[in-house]
């Protein structure tokens, strides 16, 4: 009985920041940047809290704090929690070094992004295409990121189910905002993605 409460609470934790998010997205897809920010900054704390009650090697909440972090312009704190939560000795899966991979581009720790992205690969298409364009970054490789990138919008086109029920390419948000540090970012039309402002 314990076992089935302590669960349905998980469930609710994570339930929690993954309805922040989709009101963020909304926000977003509908132009209104200050309220966008100001819920994926509830949803990056919520991710945290039910990342320190889940259990063990529950790497996706920390994801999912650092793209909430990102989108909400601040993710240098999300990046160094998530580098001492997540040691390099008990990292051993994909989502974790796609968490340490993001976490090291947000702190500029190029070598490290492309380190951790390499150990991405072989966990899905999706984390393959996410890894190249991390990989692209760190290398501030322009026309490599471009190719990821497009790929990656195509890919979540071509989704019937979104996370947060919301369509949207959140993943190439994230990537953008990171790659608008370095000064390479790359147009893509999408429906899946907010209009640029003019």
């Amino acid at each position: 009985m314990a076992g089935l409460v302590q669960a349905e609470l998980h469930r609710e934790l994570l339930a929690a920041p993954i309805q922040r998010d989709a009101d963020g997205q909304r926000a977003l897809l509908g132009g209104d940047e200050d309220r966008a920010r100001a819920a994926f900054q509830v949803a990056a704390g919520l991710y945290r809290q039910s990342w320190e009650a889940a259990p063990p090697r529950s790497y996706g909440r920390l994801v999912g704090m650092l793209k909430s972090s990102v989108l909400a312009g601040n993710g240098r704190e999300s990046a160094d929690y998530v580098r001492g939560a997540i040691a390099d000795s008990e990292a051993g899966s994909p989502t974790a070094a796609y968490a340490r991979a993001i976490a090291a581009l947000i702190a500029d720790e190029d070598h490290a992004a492309q380190i951790w992205a390499s150990q991405m690969r072989g966990a899905s298409d999706a984390f393959d295409r996410t890894a190249n364009a991390i990989i692209a970054l760190a290398r501030r490789d322009r026309a490599a990121y471009g190719a990821a990138l497009e790929a990656i919008v195509r890919d979540f086109e071509r989704r019937t189910d979104h996370l947060t029920g919301v369509a949207i390419a959140d993943t190439a948000l994230m990537l953008e905002r990171l790659a608008a540090d370095r000064g390479i970012t790359v147009p893509v039309s999408s429906p899946l993605l907010p209009r640029p402002s003019r």
